[in-house]
């Protein structure tokens, strides 16, 4: 169910008979066709676990089952749309940053911490950025959302990348994530990006990286 941009900050999406996509509520700008748009009380295709895992984070973004025949514009908020194509990967992107994706990708939820160890966790409590990432997988498209525009940065063995926390979109690919800090404990109390901390990226795959350092 492939994505086509417009333009900049909206995307259309093809429905068809037998197939269905999930989007943010109230990301639906117009349609043609018999399309219909439910509200998904079970977090989408990753069920109540998924849905948990955005409660928890504070992430619980509420999606719209969309199903039918036609053809449905999305856009949110005048930000910037990234389409992503999946072709087996998995996508790992904040939930309040999905704007439409694939009813067929599967669902899951991502402890940043996991990697980062007490570092991960600092990136939670002290930069306003979840601990609990959603990941998409399979094949299928994804349209994500950021502020000022996104650019993709490739990630490759031996060069890994290092992306303010505040300015981090989304990433796939066999891709391992850690925070680090260039300050002292008492130095990283009330700072939250820029120079006081660094999200590293290492493996093989890409990151978004939006423009803006405002969180959606």
């Amino acid at each position: 169910m492939p994505f086509r941009e417009i333009n900049a900050k909206m995307v259309e999406a093809q429905v068809l008979p037998g197939q269905r996509l999930f989007s943010q509520r109230g990301a639906m700008l117009a349609y043609r066709g018999e399309v219909s748009f439910t509200p998904n009380v079970g977090g989408g295709q990753g069920g109540v676990m998924s849905m948990i895992g955005r409660r928890v984070a504070g992430e619980a973004t509420p999606l719209m089952t969309v199903e039918g025949h036609g053809t449905v514009l999305f856009g949110h908020g005048g930000h910037h749309v990234q389409v992503v194509n999946l072709s087996g990967d998995t996508l790992c992107v904040e939930a309040d940053r999905l704007l439409a994706f694939d009813g067929s990708l599967q669902q899951g939820t991502l402890f940043l911490g996991a990697q980062g160890g007490v570092m991960g966790m600092v990136r939670g409590q002290v930069t306003g950025q979840g601990l609990f990432t959603t990941t998409l997988k399979g094949h299928g498209a994804v349209a994500v959302m950021a502020h000022g525009g996104v650019i993709e940065l490739p990630i490759t063995p031996g060069r890994s990348v290092h992306v303010d926390p505040q300015a981090y979109v989304a990433h796939y690919g066999e891709v391992r994530n850690k925070l680090s800090t260039a300050l002292g404990w008492r130095d990283m109390v009330g700072r939250g990006s820029g120079e006081a901390f660094q999200l590293e990226l290492s493996g093989q795959g890409a990151v978004f990286v939006q423009a803006s350092e405002e969180k959606l």
